[in-house]
């Protein structure tokens, strides 16, 4: 077995989960999440079986209670419905998706044309589309690029989601630059740290595994793109689970080599059961691929954080 370093929970991941953890510590059961805190099956499940109830809007969440917003963020309405409704609101946004919030309503106030790569429907995207509305276009990969139209091709600038492939966004700006010449970049990178190392280990994994296995949700955006990258990079198969009981024999027929990773919202207990349903059937040898080292931590919002000593 190839198994990928790093993959797994990053720093945004850690923080909304011990956010939400912390919060039942200290305001107790129940407290409301609007939306899935993480896009992963397992970590919601073992949330909610501790009190956490999660809801899709905040007209669910009975007034005066505490609300949790997700990682993915959310547009400043959903700030102001919980403010209507007397909610402790405690946000756990990435913040490196508040970067990119931060972004969008500076070059909105520029009067700029912002252009966000993503996925149309993500919560992130819808998230940060929010911030601006009326400045935002969304461009949904390279395909949606000839429909795009801005008022002033010298003064738009692209923006994107967290955790798209780094190769689609690239072919996507590309082709926005061959429309529009002029277009701006972002001050920096906004392709997470962590969606860019899972891609990177998972690229040097499948030139050498027959198959790669991804444990993540199937409303994962990084975990999908990590079997995209996977097919792309070599391996002549790729199959996502939620856990190793969606794995099945025959994906491993002829195969020698088998890669293993996971998305950046997968418990490593999960990777584990998968390692040793792999071990049961043969693959005892484990190579660990390492292409960085992580040791981001983002500290927890005030609302749960541990006063200072």
């Amino acid at each position: 077995m190839l198994l990928a370093a790093p993959r797994g929970y990053c720093a945004g991941v850690d923080r909304a989960v011990s956010t939400v953890e912390r919060a039942l510590e200290r305001f107790g059961a129940p407290v409301y999440v609007r939306r899935q805190i993480v896009h992963n099956k397992h970590v919601v499940q073992t949330l909610a079986d501790r009190g956490a109830v999660f809801v899709e809007e905040i007209d669910e969440v009975p007034s005066g209670s505490v609300v949790i917003f997700s990682a993915h963020g959310v547009s400043p309405e959903v700030h102001r419905q919980a403010l209507e409704r007397n909610l402790t609101a405690v946000d756990a946004t990435c913040p490196l998706v508040t970067k990119v919030h931060r972004e969008a309503t500076r070059f909105a106030a520029e009067d700029r044309d912002i252009l966000l790569i993503g996925h149309e429907g993500h919560e992130e995207v819808v998230g940060t589309a929010g911030q601006a509305p009326g400045s935002i276009t969304v461009v949904d990969g390279p395909d949606a690029v000839d429909d795009v139209e801005v008022k002033d091709p010298s003064r738009a600038v692209w923006i994107s989601q967290t955790t798209l492939s780094v190769d689609e966004a690239l072919k996507t700006v590309e082709r926005l630059r061959e429309r529009f010449p002029q277009l701006a970049d972002p001050p920096s990178d906004d392709i997470c740290y962590a969606t860019q190392n899972r891609q990177n280990a998972v690229k040097r994994i499948a030139a050498r595994a027959e198959a790669v296995i991804v444990v993540g949700s199937a409303n994962s955006s990084n975990s999908v793109r990590l079997l995209e990258v996977a097919l792309e990079h070599g391996a002549a198969a790729a199959h996502r689970v939620d856990g190793p009981g969606e794995l099945c024999d025959s994906w491993l027929d002829s195969v020698r080599t088998v890669g293993v990773t996971s998305g950046a919202s997968v418990p490593e207990v999960l990777v584990e059961q998968v390692l040793d349903w792999l071990a049961r059937r043969g693959f005892t040898e484990v190579e660990e691929i390492v292409t960085a080292q992580e040791d981001l931590r983002f500290s927890l919002p005030p609302a749960v954080r541990e006063p200072r000593r």
